[in-house]
C-alpha cells in the first residue's frame, strides 16, 4: 500500500507540474495572440475612419464630427472614440471616453511626433483599456489625432477561463491516474507477485509440481527468471533427494551432483578441477544488434558442464564467439553459467592462422579422419603441425598461470586437440595430476602409423598420468600402438605403460549424460507427446503423424546420408507410411571452412530434397531437414515428441545423442535405433542395433520401431533409462577423478 501511495503521489506531482507549466505557456501565447489581433483590428478601424473624420476636422464642423461619432458608437458600443486637432486640443469624443486623461494626451503627442499609430495598454477608472492613437493627415501634414479605446476585460476573462479549464482537466486526469495506478499495480504487480508467492509456498511444501506461467516484462522479468531457476533447482534437488532416499531404502545408490561434489571434496581436499577443451561451454555471439549467450552443440559440453557445475573450478577453452572478448575480463575470464554462476571460464584467444592450422587443419583434416575409419583420407601438412604445437603451448601457458599457486592441481584435458598438452604441463609442473580423455576412437597401429608425427603425439600423451577412452577396444588399440612405435614397458594386466620411470594408466571411462538432464528437463514435463507434436506441426506447417528425429553435427562420420537413404528405402518398402511418417533432421553446420564438410552440407541437403521430390505432398514431407545451431530446449521438444530416434554413426567413440534421447523420455516411450559402430551400442542392448551401411536393415528397423507394441517400447526404454541412471555423467566424473587422484605421481616424464 505504501508503494502504491508513493507512486500515486509522485505521478500526481509530476502531472500537476507539467499541467502548470503547459497552462502558463498556453496563457502567454493566448494573451499575445489576442493583443496582436486587437491592435490589428484597431489599426484597420482607424485607417478606415481617417477619410470620414479629416474633412469635418479641416472645415471645423464639430456637428458633423459629433454625428459621425454618434453613428459609430451605436454600431460599436464597446469602442471609445475621441478627436483632437494638430495642437492636441480636444475637438469631439464619444460619451464612453474621458478626453482629459493625461495618458491620452501623452500618446497624442508621441503619435504626432512619430507620425504613426501607437498601441498601448492603460488602466483607466479601474478598467484595463487598450488605447490606439492614430495621426490624421492631409497632404502629408498632420492635422489632428484619432483616439480609439477598447475595453480588454474580455482578454482577462479568456485567460482565466483557460486556467479554470486546465484545472478541471487536471482534476479529471488526477482521478484517472489514481484509478489506473491502483488497477495496474493490482493486476500487474500485486496480483502476479501474490500468485508467485502462493506458488512458491506450495512448491516449498511439496503440494505443487506443475510449472507456473510466470509474468514476463521489464518489471517482473528478472524476478520471474530467478524464480524459474530457483524452482528448477528446488525441483531437481527434491527429486535427487527423493531418489536417493528410495535407493537407500533398497540399499542402493546413484550418483547425483551433490554426491559428486562431496566425492570430489573428499578426494581432492577442496581443490579446484581444471578442464581444458577446444570448445567452450558458453559462447557469446551478436544477434540482431544484441549479444546472446548460447550453448554450443556437442557431446563434450553436454557431458562436462554438469560436472563443472557440481565441482566448480576453471574451464579453459578457445574463445570463438564474435562477442566473447567483450563479455570477458582483461584476463579472458568470466563466471558461468550466466544465470547461475558455478565455475569460471577462461577464454584463450587464437589468431585466424592459428585456428586454421591447429583446428581446421591438423586436428580435423588430420587426426579426426585418421581416428574415424570412414573412408576419408587424412591430410597432414607441416604448417598445420607447427600451428598445432603453438596452440598447445598457448593453452599450457594459460593453465600454468591459473595453477601457479596451487599444489598438486587436478587437470582434465579433453580430446585430440591437445595431444601435446600433458607433456607441456608435466615438464613445468611435475606435481600436477594430469588426465586426458580421448573422446573419439583410437585406431589400430596400422592406421595410426600414417601420421608423420606419431612419435611426438604418443610421447605427449604418455606424459599424462591417466589416458581415458570410451571403450576397452580403444584402450587395446592404444596399447598396441605404443607397443609398435615406442620403447616402453606395457603391463597388460594393469593396463599401464611405464617409460622413463613415469607410469601412465590407460582405462575405459564410458562417458554419459546427466540424468535427469539439466537442460530443459522440466520445461515440457506436463505436456504430452501428442500436444508437443501438434505444436511442432503448427511451427513447421506440415502434418506429423508419426515422427522420427536425428540430432547431429553435420559430419561425414555421422552417417546422415546413409540414414536418409534408409528412410527413402522405408517408404519404398512400406508405402502405407507415406503421409503417415516424417523424419526430422536437426543438423548443426560444423567445420565449414574444410572443403569436405562444405561439400557434405550440400550433399545432405541435395539428398533430402531428392527424396522429398519423390514422395512429398502438399501438407507432408518425408524428410524435414532443419539446418541450424539448435538450442537444448528445441532439441528436447523434438526428443519428447518423436516416436523414434535414429543414430546411424559410421564410427563414433560414444555418441551422447543416444543417451540424451533416452534421458529426455520421462514418459518412458520412444524407440532408439542405434548404430553398432557407436560406443553407446555396448550399453543400450534394448535399442535396435543396426549396421548403418545396410540400407535394408535401416528401413526394416524403422518399420519394426513403428509397429512395436506399446508395452515393449516402455519396457525397453525403462531398461535403458535404468542403465543411464546407474551410469550417468556424475559417476563417470567420479570414477575419472578418483582414479586420477589415487595415482602415484612419477618422478620423470
Amino acid at each position: 500500500m505504501k508503494i502504491t501511495l508513493r507512486l500515486i503521489v509522485s505521478l500526481l506531482f509530476v502531472a500537476a507540474l507539467v499541467a502548470t507549466i503547459f497552462s502558463y505557456y498556453q496563457v502567454q501565447n493566448e494573451e499575445e495572440r489576442l493583443t496582436t489581433e486587437l491592435t490589428l483590428r484597431a489599426s484597420t478601424l482607424a485607417e478606415s475612419m481617417e477619410g470620414s473624420v479629416t474633412e469635418p476636422l479641416l472645415s471645423k464642423s464639430p456637428e458633423r464630427l459629433k454625428k459621425f461619432i454618434e453613428r459609430f458608437v451605436k454600431r460599436n458600443p464597446f469602442v471609445g472614440i475621441a478627436i483632437y486637432d494638430s495642437q492636441g486640443v480636444f475637438v469631439e469624443r464619444s460619451p464612453n471616453i474621458d478626453s482629459s486623461k493625461q495618458e491620452i494626451i501623452k500618446y497624442i503627442m508621441e503619435s504626432t511626433t512619430r507620425n504613426e499609430g501607437i498601441s498601448s495598454f492603460e488602466t483607466i477608472n479601474g478598467i484595463k483599456t487598450h488605447i490606439y492613437t492614430f495621426p490624421l493627415r492631409r497632404d502629408q501634414q498632420v492635422i489632428g489625432s484619432l483616439i480609439l479605446t477598447h475595453n480588454v476585460s474580455y482578454i482577462e476573462a479568456r485567460l482565466k477561463e483557460i486556467w479554470r479549464y486546465n484545472f478541471v482537466r487536471l482534476l479529471t486526469l488526477s482521478f484517472l491516474i489514481i484509478l489506473t495506478t491502483i488497477l495496474v499495480v493490482r493486476w500487474s504487480l500485486i496480483g502476479p507477485i501474490a500468485q508467485i508467492a502462493d506458488w512458491l509456498k506450495g512448491l516449498r511444501l511439496g503440494k505443487i509440481r506443475q510449472p507456473i506461467n510466470l509474468p514476463r516484462g521489464d518489471v517482473l522479468g528478472p524476478l520471474a527468471k530467478e524464480v524459474t531457476l530457483l524452482a528448477k533447482n528446488l525441483a531437481l534437488a527434491r527429486a535427487s533427494a527423493e531418489t536417493e532416499a528410495q535407493l537407500r531404502a533398497r540399499a542402493e545408490s546413484i550418483w547425483t551432483p551433490e554426491r559428486l561434489k562431496e566425492h570430489v571434496r573428499q578426494e581432492l581436499g577442496g581443490k579446484n578441477l581444471y578442464v581444458i577443451s577446444n570448445r567452450e561451454p558458453y559462447m557469446h555471439i551478436r544477434s540482431g544488434g544484441k549479444i546472446e549467450c548460447i550453448v554450443p552443440a556437442g557431446g563434450l559440453v553436454t557431458a562436462l558442464d554438469p560436472i563443472m557445475r557440481a565441482c566448480s573450478g576453471v574451464w579453459i577453452a578457445h574463445g570463438s564467439g564474435d562477442a566473447d572478448v567483450e563479455m570477458a575480463d582483461k584476463n579472458g575470464k568470466l563466471d558461468v553459467p550466466p544465470d547461475e554462476p558455478r565455475y569460471s571460464l577462461k577464454r584463450v584467444w587464437l589468431t585466424k592462422d592459428e585456428e586454421e592450422g591447429y583446428y581446421y587443419g591438423f586436428s580435423n583434416e588430420g587426426i579426426w579422419p585418421l581416428c574415424h575409419i570412414t573412408h576419408h583420407r587424412p591430410i597432414f601438412r607441416l604448417e598445420d603441425w607447427v600451428h598445432y604445437q603453438k596452440v598447445n603451448e598457448k593453452f599450457a601457458e594459460a593453465l600454468l598461470e591459473e595453477i601457479e599457486q596451487e599444489q598438486e592441481p587436478l587437470i582434465l584435458i579433453q580430446d585430440y586437440h591437445f595431444a601435446l598438452l600433458p607433456f607441456l604441463i608435466k615438464s613445468k609442473r611435475p606435481d600436477a595430476r594430469v588426465a586426458i580423455f580421448w573422446h573419439i576412437p583410437w585406431p589400430n597401429p596400422e592406421s595410426f602409423g600414417i601420421c608423420p608425427w606419431k612419435r611426438e603425439i604418443l610421447l605427449g600423451l604418455l606424459a599424462a598420468d591417466l589416458v581415458g577412452f570410451q571403450i576397452q577396444y580403444h584402450c587395446n588399440n592404444f596399447l598396441d600402438t605404443i607397443d609398435r612405435f615406442l620403447e616402453s614397458k606395457i603391463n597388460w594386466e594393469q593396463f599401464s605403460i611405464e617409460r622413463n620411470e613415469h607410469v601412465t594408466l590407460v582405462k575405459p571411462f564410458p562417458i554419459s549424460v546427466a540424468f535427469p538432464p539439466i537442460f530443459g528437463y522440466d520445461d515440457q514435463t506436463a505436456i504430452v507427446k501428442d500436444t508437443l507434436k501438434l505444436n511442432l506441426e503448427k511451427e513447421l506447417g506440415l502434418s506429423l503423424k508419426s515422427l522420427g528425429v536425428g540430432v547431429d553435427r553435420i559430419d561425414y562420420t555421422k552417417g546422415i546420408i546413409e540414414r536418409f537413404k534408409g528412410v527413402e528405402r522405408f517408404f519404398e518398402k512400406y508405402p502405407e507410411y507415406i503421409e503417415n511418417f516424417s523424419f526430422v533432421e536437426l543438423g548443426a553446420p560444423s567445420r565449414t571452412h574444410i572443403k569436405r564438410y562444405h561439400d557434405l552440407l550440400a550433399e545432405v541437403e541435395e539428398t533430402a530434397n531428392k527424396i522429398n521430390w519423390r514422395f512429398q505432398t502438399k501438407k507432408w514431407k518425408p524428410i524435414i531437414y532443419l539446418e541450424a545451431h539448435h538450442n537444448h530446449e528445441t532439441i528436447n521438444r523434438y526428443y519428447k515428441a518423436s516416436d523414434i530416434c535414429m543414430v546411424t554413426s559410421l564410427h563414433d567413440g560414444m555418441n551422447l545423442v543416444a543417451k540424451e534421447f533416452v534421458a529426455s523420455r520421462n514418459d518412458e516411450d520412444g524407440v532408439l535405433i542405434l548404430s553398432q559402430f557407436t560406443g553407446a551400442s555396448r550399453e543400450f542392448h534394448d535399442a535396435f542395433i543396426i549396421n548403418p551401411y545396410d540400407i535394408e536393415e535401416v528401413a526394416d528397423s524403422i518399420h519394426s520401431s513403428l509397429t512395436m507394441p506399446p508395452d515393449e517400447r516402455k519396457l525397453r526404454m525403462k531398461r535403458m533409462q535404468g542403465i543411464l541412471k546407474e551410469h550417468n555423467v556424475y559417476r563417470w566424473a567420479a570414477n575419472l577423478v578418483a582414479t586420477l587422484s589415487r595415482i602415484r605421481i612419477g618422478k620423470n616424464i
